[in-house]
């Protein structure tokens, strides 16, 4: 069996990665190696000019009503039945990172522009030969969506019109929605010639929009959702107010495509090395946030309040002796992440009673994580209110690690999670999570057994349960040491295979 991967990003590949697919498509294909699948995974060329690099050959593609000549390149971090392939263009590499900001009235223009385009050179690649073709070409995201749109309404690419098509969904929140046309980034814009079927292709909300997501979605053999749960949840439509974040206007495609046998719910898997990291102590952890607060702060010729808070809260957690619990929380602050934490609360915000509580047992709150401005700002004054907050602006590797690995209860109260990897990275380094039980969450952390969970029919009583459940669980971690001990090491015990989803993959979404 051949698999070709075509992603956004690719966590095998130095600064290609921005969020859990990198993860994926860095790990999903070592595991099917070792059950004998040889794969190609193909993202676009960011610029990896350090990387050695091996030239396969050229295409030219008629984009946009241009000629656009693109080169695809082998690297040489291919090994083991694996070939890391990218694609080069200056589109792609121009902009110096995975993803584009747009203004406001303009979701997606760059990006989705530029990935049409990089999704277009792979069909040609496909069918010139430079790339194998393949048993199964696996989608990965609204980014890859246009390859499955050309493969079926294209002419040109007929030949390639029988290879399985498998779409795995890792959010689906985030769908590229672009016009069909009058736009320069459109559809129409970008292929002109293309006949197709706007019934399949159309967003169900704006009629006169393409929607990638949904069109990978009808014209794929099998649609995968990254785990059990949430390949339920998407089937039910989504409701804000009551808290509930499910098909995002597509339920209707997915229940329709769950009636044919395609929807599937595989679990991402988690690498588990076979060395264990040396024991840290806290010190290590405050020097190291100290190290990635001063990196921050000379990227810019103003100092930000927020790190300056942050260095001095540091220094104070520094002076002074902790007794009590370590609450840790690390990923991207979005409203995916900490809607339920910006929550009214008893004439508070949810985050200064989950301090309040953290406070009462003598313990300190340390978050590491950026992404929304005004979610940042919100953080920063919680930070200044708060004397037990610590909230790090940024990512840096080593003080995410040293937080698994030094935390007592990792709080992650999500409002939806396709899958989830934080959870997966605290249980493995024997840090139990508190979990909103939604998606992936639900599928990893078992209450009272290997962690503990919240929920809740709206969002106020979500919102009252999270807190809840935190001061119970607070209270337990200090009133029953012997049973918190258990629970810690049923999290560190649990085991969520790569082998096993490669085994999955197989079986089910490549056939």
């Amino acid at each position: 069996m051949h698999v070709l991967m075509v992603a956004a990003e690719n966590d095998a590949l130095p600064s290609a990665k921005v969020g859990g697919v990198a993860d994926v498509v860095r790990d999903a294909p070592k595991a099917l190696a070792k059950h004998g699948v040889s794969v190609d995974v193909v993202i676009p060329d960011y610029g990896f000019e350090p990387l050695n690099r091996h030239y396969i050959g050229e295409v030219t593609v008629a984009f946009n009503a241009q000629s656009h000549v693109m080169t695809l390149f082998k690297v040489d971090q291919t090994k083991n039945n694996i070939t890391q392939i990218v694609i080069s263009h200056p589109m792609f590499s121009d902009s110096g990172s995975v993803y584009c900001n747009d203004a406001p009235g303009r979701p997606f223009a760059t990006d989705a522009t530029k990935f049409a385009l990089f999704n277009a050179a792979l069909c040609e690649a496909l069918l010139q030969g430079l790339l194998k073709r393949p048993s199964t070409l696996h989608l990965h995201d609204w980014h890859s969506a246009c390859v499955a749109v050309l493969l079926k309404f294209e002419p040109r690419y007929s030949a390639l019109h029988d290879i399985h098509l498998a779409y795995t969904v890792h959010n689906l929140a985030l769908q590229g929605i672009r016009p069909f046309k009058h736009d320069e980034s459109s559809l129409e814009a970008w292929f002109p010639s293309l006949s197709y079927n706007g019934q399949h292709l159309c967003d169900p909300r704006y009629a006169n929009c393409f929607n990638p997501m949904r069109s990978a979605i009808n014209l794929a053999d099998k649609i995968h959702l990254v785990s059990p749960t949430y390949s339920q949840e998407v089937l039910k439509p989504s409701n804000y107010n009551d808290g509930f974040f499910g098909g995002e206007g597509l339920e209707q495609d997915l229940q329709n495509a769950a009636n044919q046998g395609k929807v599937v719910g595989i679990l991402n898997g988690c690498e588990y090395p076979a060395l264990e990291v040396a024991n840290a102590v806290m010190d290590e952890l405050y020097n190291e946030a100290e190290k990635s607060l001063f990196a921050w702060m000379s990227n810019s010729e103003q100092l930000e309040s927020v790190h300056y808070i942050a260095h001095q809260r540091l220094k104070q957690f520094k002076a002074t002796p902790n007794n009590g619990p370590i609450v840790t929380s690390v990923g991207r602050l979005t409203e995916q992440k900490v809607l339920l934490l910006c929550q009214p609360l008893n004439g508070e915000l949810a985050i200064d009673a989950v301090c309040n509580s953290i406070n009462e047992q003598g313990g300190r709150l340390i978050i590491l994580g950026s992404g929304d401005k005004a979610l940042e700002a919100l953080f920063t004054k919680a930070m200044a209110r708060n004397e037990n907050l610590l909230f790090l602006k940024g990512y840096a590797q080593r003080v995410g690690d040293l937080m698994y690995q030094l935390g007592d209860l990792f709080l992650m109260p999500s409002s939806f999670e396709p899958c989830g990897i934080s959870q997966m990275l605290a249980m493995r380094a024997g840090q139990p999570c508190l979990v909103h039980s939604v998606g992936g969450l639900k599928d990893t952390v078992k209450h009272n057994k290997n962690g503990f969970s919240f929920n809740g029919a709206t969002l106020r009583e979500q919102t009252h349960t999270l807190l809840s459940c935190l001061t119970e669980t607070l209270a337990f971690y200090k009133q029953h040491p012997k049973k918190w001990q258990q629970i810690k090491s049923n999290a560190k015990a649990v085991r969520f295979s790569w082998s096993q989803v490669a085994s999955d993959y197989i079986s089910t979404l490549y056939r």
